[in-house]
């Protein structure tokens, strides 16, 4: 347990600061942060920093644990890169495998082959030891092994998460949300949101943004309840993993400002709800339905109390409300923000690279963010006392 290994973290892209950050908080003395890099961040630490790292990173999607690097000019090296390592330290021949691949400007004719030959040198390793060869499973399988090609090298991860890290556990199968849970949380950190600070989000939809604060604010770790890769890796301590876990669950606490969430659409409200509960912080939020358009600060600010509005608009019929149309949604918005919210921040992640000119509001910051593989931006707003330029419909 006390030996360092490579590990990386991707992470989407436009968050690498903000989870060099979120790592550099979790609390190790044998955690060593990299600098953030494109779509992650490296780091180098124990396998008992990889169990802490899956359970407590919000931000990250995966952990990934080096285990081999080399040069390679075509498919056939990436093979002998494989076969040549002790994979059996890690896991049984009789566990299912999966190869995984991604590049950055590798020369390698086609990725499939490539991987399919990581694959074979697995495979091969093991039956050249007298041991069968580990049956592939692309669904579900036991092991995880990630191939990442650079110009002229490959590096051979196995993968300690299994399911992407934002995968909870609490969302329900039919309930899938374009903003995943790992994307919400840097972006509550963009928007400089702590847990002692009032939130509101008027347009919640599934409710992520607002479910993932409130296990921030309640101190829930996001692995607390679900299964990971490693846990069938050979050395696993299962003994530790669950002193880890009754760790994290002993930090549980009621949140220490109110958390609010609406929507215009009731069966958003309601999935939200149901979201909430099966996160375990149903108790934390406060849920309402309503158009964004008639949105009130939910409650009067203290003098010492600080209010985030932070959300994701959607691009479908819910904007649409009052006979608005789509298109004059951000102008209306930009009006409700200014009139009614002013000592307020805001935070609207945003895919119209346009839409501080729509919203008629100065952004004090503009981060560049990714949806999936959609180009975004997070603009930020203090909120002060002004006259709209126009009234609100």
């Amino acid at each position: 347990m006390d030996e360092l290994h490579e590990l990386y973290l991707p992470c989407p892209r436009g968050l690498e600061a903000a989870l060099a950050a979120e790592l550099a908080e979790i609390g190790s003395t044998t955690l060593r942060v990299g600098e953030p890099a494109a779509s992650g961040v490296a780091a180098r630490g124990t396998f008992d920093d990889v169990l802490r790292l899956n359970l407590h990173s919000r931000i990250a999607s995966r952990v990934l644990l080096r285990v081999g690097r080399g040069s390679v000019a075509d498919a056939d090296d990436v093979y002998r890169l494989a076969s040549r390592l002790r994979w059996e330290r890690w896991f049984d021949a009789r566990r299912t495998l999966r190869v995984d691949i991604s590049a950055e400007r590798s020369s390698l004719e086609s990725l499939h082959f490539a991987a399919l030959r990581a694959k074979d040198g697995i495979c091969d390793h093991f039956r050249a030891l007298g041991q069968p060869r580990p049956d592939v499973d692309r669904e579900h399988p036991d092991v995880r092994v990630h191939l990442h090609l650079n110009a002229d090298s490959a590096l051979l991860y196995l993968d300690t998460s299994g399911e992407a890290l934002f995968k909870r556990g609490w969302r329900a199968q039919h309930g899938e949300a374009p903003l995943k849970e790992n994307l919400a949380a840097g972006l509550l950190r963009l928007a400089g949101w702590t847990p002692d600070a009032v939130l509101f989000d008027p347009l919640c939809g599934a409710g992520t943004l607002a479910i993932e604060a409130a296990q921030i604010a309640c101190g829930v770790a996001p692995g607390a309840t679900r299964a990971f890769g490693f846990e069938r890796l050979r050395g696993f301590d299962a003994h530790r993993w669950q002193q880890l876990r009754a760790d994290a669950a002993a930090r549980r606490r009621a949140p220490p400002a109110p958390l609010f969430a609406a929507d215009i659409d009731p069966r958003m409200v309601q999935l939200t709800r149901d979201n909430a509960q099966r996160a375990g912080v149903l108790d934390a939020l406060q849920l309402r339905q309503g158009d964004v358009m008639d949105a009130q600060p939910p409650l009067t600010l203290a003098p010492d109390q600080r209010g985030h509005l932070v959300t994701n608009p959607p691009y479908a019929e819910r904007i649409v409300a009052k006979g608005s149309e789509a298109d004059d949604f951000l102008p209306r918005l930009g009006d409700v923000l200014k009139q009614r919210f002013a000592g307020w921040n805001a935070a609207l992640l945003l895919a119209d690279l346009h839409a501080e000119r729509a919203l008629r509001l100065k952004a004090a910051r503009r981060h560049v963010v990714y949806n999936g593989a959609i180009e975004c931006r997070l603009f930020t707003f203090a909120l002060v006392a002004g006259r709209p330029p126009r009234k609100i419909a």
